[in-house]
């Protein structure tokens, strides 16, 4: 399992889930988790997802904890919180830190905060889909 982490798994880890598992495909499982959970996927995240062909409408908002049984082999944290609160899990291989900007935080306007939901999502689908071609020195 991959598991991608940010401190309130509402939407930077819930993009970078669904773009990494629609680069991996079925093959693979991936899964967020957030060390202080907001409790809710942000609409704008799924959103932002919607437009790229991407449904993660049914996520949930998860604490990290909830994989601490699991086998996770790769852990991928997209914020400096949660690259700090990361602990390891039982199993992991490996473990990436890849920070974006958090959409959340992002003023003004509905479609002004909307167009940075689409520049973070650009973000971590260069990154993700690099990570899943074997080639992140190109991202």
């Amino acid at each position: 399992m991959i598991l991608i982490l940010c401190t309130g798994n509402s939407c930077r880890s819930h993009m970078a889930e669904g773009i990494l598992q629609q680069a991996l495909g079925p093959d693979f499982e991936v899964a967020s988790a957030g060390s202080n959970p907001a409790g809710y996927v942000h609409p704008l995240a799924i959103r932002a997802l919607e437009e790229i062909g991407i449904d993660i409408s049914a996520n949930t908002s998860k604490h990290l904890d909830t994989f601490l049984t699991r086998d996770v082999d790769t852990v991928i944290t997209v914020c400096g919180n949660a690259d700090q609160a990361c602990p390891t899990f039982p199993g992991q291989m490996q473990r990436h830190h890849y920070p974006f900007d958090d959409p959340a935080h992002a003023e003004g306007s509905e479609e002004e905060q909307f167009e940075v939901f689409r520049r973070v999502r650009d973000e971590i689908q260069r990154v993700f889909t690099a990570y899943a071609d074997g080639r992140l020195d190109q991202a």
